[in-house]
């Protein structure tokens, strides 16, 4: 039995592109929503899952960051996925023709401009293959779908304009989420540890809890808050550090660390992609 990669969305979406490019010898498995892919992994529905986490032009993916330390899992890889936003409509259609496309949130203000200076009125959908799939089964040749050509393909869509994303270096980064974390790899462009804490309430708390990676050399690449529980009280850190927490300068940072947090919490310790060095 093949094994299993779970991502939010139908097929055709920008996380299956993410899964055929990282795993491509898995089965993908779509998932209405991140917490349905998170639970089909805890379950053993599936082996893996492929998780958005961000977007170069757009920014972090609302709600992730609160999943992920209550998922039971680890990161165990991340995927740079590189993000061509396409206009697909019926076949036959004209790009002249068109006066609404549809996609994500998280899609819309990726292709703003395009948008404009056609006169394509954006519309909301819960996702971007499913917009596809609307468009397809719809009998509308005004409307089109924002989404990939792997969604194309997969829906019989004619590409009426291809890369029409603001930016060109467009680019959205996943987690790949497992059961179980593996300490022993080593990558060959360096380690990515990643964890969540939470600062004692004593004075100036973050900024000593930091101080341990810059005296002993660590580079954190990541540092975002977010709320937990609707308290304002209650703020939650994720951090991501090059290193390994077998490195002698990253075990005393995080022993540095752990003196000035009441909780820390290790999410993953995986290889870095060579994507991220990339400009």
């Amino acid at each position: 039995m093949a094994k299993r990669i779970a991502f939010q969305g139908e097929l055709g979406a920008y996380g299956h592109q993410a899964c055929v490019e990282a795993r491509p010898g898995f089965e993908p498995l779509p998932c209405h929503s991140f917490d349905d892919a998170i639970r089909a992994v805890r379950s053993g529905e599936a082996d893996l899952g492929m998780i958005a986490v961000e977007n170069s032009t757009y920014g972090r993916v609302a709600d992730v960051h609160h999943l992920l330390p209550q998922s039971g899992l680890h990161i165990v890889d991340e995927a740079f996925v590189r993000v061509h936003i396409n206009l697909l409509a019926k076949p036959g259609a004209r790009l002249e023709q068109i006066e609404t496309a549809s996609g994500h949130t998280v899609i819309l203000p990726q292709c703003a401009t395009f948008l404009r200076q056609n006169s394509i009125t954006p519309r909301v959908s819960p996702d971007n293959a499913r917009a596809a799939r609307d468009v397809a089964s719809g009998d509308d040749m005004t409307a089109a779908a924002l989404a990939s050509e792997l969604a194309a393909e997969i829906y019989g869509l004619d590409v009426l304009a291809r890369n029409i994303e603001d930016h060109d270096k467009n680019t959205t980064r996943f987690l790949v989420m497992a059961r179980d974390i593996d300490l022993n790899r080593r990558g060959d462009h360096g380690m990515v540890t990643s964890f969540v804490f939470r600062v004692r309430n004593i004075s100036a708390a973050l900024y000593k809890a930091m101080g341990g990676f810059a005296t002993n050399g660590v580079n954190m690449t990541k540092l975002e808050s977010y709320m937990v529980g609707g308290s304002f009280h209650a703020t939650q850190f994720f951090a991501e550090v090059e290193g390994h927490p077998d490195d002698r300068n990253l075990q005393l940072a995080l022993e540095e660390l752990d003196y000035f947090t009441d909780m820390v919490k290790l999410m993953g310790v995986y290889p870095a992609s060579p994507r991220r060095k990339e400009d």
